[in-house]
């Protein structure tokens, strides 16, 4: 269970960098409130996903989670440009979280 919670942290954590893009400095109320609630269940699920799993294991697949999820939406709306490049080395950030996934106890 501690590892679905940290997955779906991760995901959130995601939804909250990209509202805090969309925030224009928390300009904007939406995207300001997206990130919030977003920001502060993020981080209660990383925090409840660490009374089980080790801490440097949680924060490197929550971050890298956030971090894939992040660059691959900016990719597919344009905000960012896409190269083969990028995604082969996104790809190494997922296959490094399947790992930690692979060798945890």
């Amino acid at each position: 269970m501690a590892w679905l919670i940290l997955v779906v942290s991760g995901v959130l954590e995601a939804v909250w960098a990209t509202a805090l893009s969309k925030s224009d400095g928390f300009t904007r109320l939406m995207p300001s409130v997206v990130f919030g609630v977003a920001l502060i269940l993020s981080m209660i699920g990383l925090a409840v996903a660490m009374r089980t799993l080790p801490v440097g294991t949680s924060y490197a697949v929550w971050v890298g989670i956030g971090a894939v999820l992040t660059v691959a939406y900016a990719m597919a709306t344009g905000a960012e440009s896409a190269s083969l490049v990028k995604v082969l080395l996104m790809l190494g950030v997922v296959g490094c979280i399947v790992g930690l996934k692979l060798v945890s106890h």
